[in-house]
């Protein structure tokens, strides 16, 4: 497992009995979390930390939940990780606008992306489908990169430009496009538009800005193989992460192979993602990515 054990600002003090109980900066946030099934003796011991967190998610029976705010909760808060600054903002769905897990992936773009822009006379051209908030596009950026940062939702890419005025990176050469990932990729397609690395985090389930339906497993095959039409002669890295329960490491890995492995040479490493819990010193598994290489002469 590869933890995300470099954050500062942030902390997962402790796990159990289907909820975590996390530091976000100067707050405290417990959230659910299904695959939480353990009862841990350190929750005993840290009683006090439970009880007085600042807020805590409850779900509703009718999907979605509500924030109980036990302190002091601010609309948003900033949180900041190597240089990176993000805007925190608890929504309606449990999530706050940061998955932390991901500074894993995040570094090693950022390590891959600097050691090769000078042999690439600084012309690395990156596409982020999915793209969420913009951690990796963040990241990106910050080591020198182009971007292409796509999101179907309109809010999460103003959040995301939001997140790179804050970290100071306005000024850097960033595409902002709110589309249908497959629909954007064939017209790339016919463009001849080409990137030098791709990065990934698919849904299991959702919708296009028209009312497209994704479902992981019916478009996943598909959207790999365009993903290859798109990338360089001299590809860096393809890096798709994972949430969706029982697609293993193992079968994302073999889904490489038949789909970017069939246009290229690559070499694909999949494992699962995860966080420390400061409480019992063990990692809570937060889903998986898989990273395909490129060798130096290789397709």
């Amino acid at each position: 497992m590869r933890i995300a054990s470099e954050w500062e600002e942030y902390e997962l003090l402790d796990a159990s009995e289907g909820e975590r109980l996390e530091r976000w900066g100067n707050y405290t946030l417990i959230r659910p979390d299904p695959q939480i099934m353990w009862r841990t003796q350190t929750k005993l011991s840290s009683a006090r930390q439970w009880s007085t967190a600042t807020a805590k998610y409850i779900r509703s029976d009718k999907g979605g939940g509500y924030w109980d705010v036990g302190g002091k909760l601010p609309e948003s808060w900033s949180l900041r990780y190597k240089g990176l600054t993000f805007k925190i903002k608890p929504t309606g769905f449990k999530h706050t606008g940061v998955f932390p897990e991901q500074a894993v992936n995040w570094d090693f773009c950022g390590d891959i992306i600097r050691g090769e822009i000078p042999l690439r006379n600084g012309n690395i051209n990156v596409l982020n489908l999915f793209a969420y908030t913009g951690g990796a596009t963040l990241a990106c950026l910050s080591a020198g990169a182009k971007v292409c940062h796509l999101d179907a939702v309109k809010g999460m890419v103003e959040w995301a430009k939001e997140n790179a005025r804050i970290s100071g990176l306005s000024d850097k050469p960033v595409r902002w496009i709110v589309d249908d990932a497959a629909k954007f990729l064939a017209r790339e397609i016919k463009r001849g538009n080409k990137y030098e690395a791709i990065i990934l985090d698919p849904p299991s389930y959702g919708r296009g800005t028209n009312g497209e339906t994704w479902k992981i497993e019916d478009s996943i095959n598909n959207l790999l193989l365009m993903c290859g039409e798109v990338l360089s002669d001299k590809p860096l890295f393809l890096l798709m992460n994972s949430y969706t329960t029982g697609l293993s490491p193992s079968a994302v890995k073999y889904l490489m192979e038949m789909t970017i492995g069939t246009r290229y040479k690559i070499q694909t490493d999949a494992s699962e993602i995860g966080l420390p819990v400061k409480s019992t010193g063990f990692a809570l598994p937060c889903g998986n990515t898989a990273i395909v290489r490129f060798p130096k002469k290789g397709i």
